[in-house]
């Protein structure tokens, strides 16, 4: 049975508990962790993000991590006052470390936070639980408990803003895609019509169950990307895999693109 290498990697705990208006207190790797109010839009929904401050060198993961990683869990089960809420993730960075790959992001990471009121006139009380990984020389996985009222119009925040400028840009129908059963899972190899561009890659994912991916393999033929990529569950087994489900991310640099399902060719 082929296992993720981060389940073999052996990391130490932290725990950070931070009220909405104090600093949490810091730690290896997390120097700050909060909900930013943000705003609220004519339609009535609101924009909140959560703030996270790494050490210089500290990195933390995407919602795929990567070869190496701890696949980031929210939960927002106790805030109040919310119908819906959305995750928007800027774009990551792939970084290179002990010659394996990873996905994520450095210094300051700002998650904007889409949020649809169950009573646009009322304020929210927003609770996120978190559970994520950062890394540098050691790998500690981190708990966050965040809580803060969102009221008021508020003003548009640059820095939020900026954040969700920088999401992955929706290009549908580009990719095309073959699955094959394997000893394990299941391999995913896709034609993404994209012109070449500097550090390209091609991150995947399941929109609807977290799961193992392996490293993609990539090549060019002209105005067209391959990439493949092994998706193993947790009995290592072949299943049905819905390539509706399917999310790809072309990450290159200076830009990003997000492709949901990828059908047959």
């Amino acid at each position: 049975m082929r296992l993720p290498v981060f389940a073999l990697v052996l990391c130490q705990s932290l725990a950070v508990v931070a009220a909405a208006e104090e600093a949490p207190p810091l730690g290896q790797g997390l120097l700050s962790a909060e909900l930013l109010p943000g705003w609220q839009d004519r339609d009535g929904s609101r924009i909140a993000a959560i703030r996270i401050v790494l050490a210089p060198g500290w990195k933390t993961y995407w919602r795929v991590p990567g070869d190496v990683g701890v696949p980031p869990q929210f939960d927002f089960n106790a805030s109040g006052n919310v119908a819906a809420l959305q995750v928007i993730w800027p774009a990551p960075e792939v970084f290179e470390s002990g010659g394996m790959n990873t996905v994520g992001y450095h210094d300051t990471l700002v998650l904007p936070l889409q949020i649809t009121p169950k009573a646009p006139e009322a304020p929210v009380s927003l609770t996120a639980a978190l559970d994520f990984g950062i890394c540098d020389e050691v790998c500690v996985p981190v708990s966050v408990a965040l809580t803060r009222e969102l009221s008021g119009p508020g003003a548009e925040d640059p820095e939020i803003a900026a954040a969700m400028a920088a999401a992955p840009r929706p290009a549908p129908g580009l990719a095309r895609c073959t699955l094959t059963p394997i000893r394990d899972g299941v391999r995913v190899a896709a034609r993404i019509e994209l012109p070449q561009a500097a550090g390209e890659t091609a991150l995947f994912e399941l929109r609807s169950r977290p799961m193992w991916v392996s490293e993609p393999e990539i090549d060019r033929q002209d105005k067209t990307l391959l990439a493949s990529v092994d998706f193993v569950p947790e009995d290592a087994r072949p299943f049905d895999l819905d390539p509706a489900d399917l999310r790809i991310t072309v990450v290159s640099h200076g830009d990003a693109v997000e492709i949901d399902g990828c059908p047959a060719p």
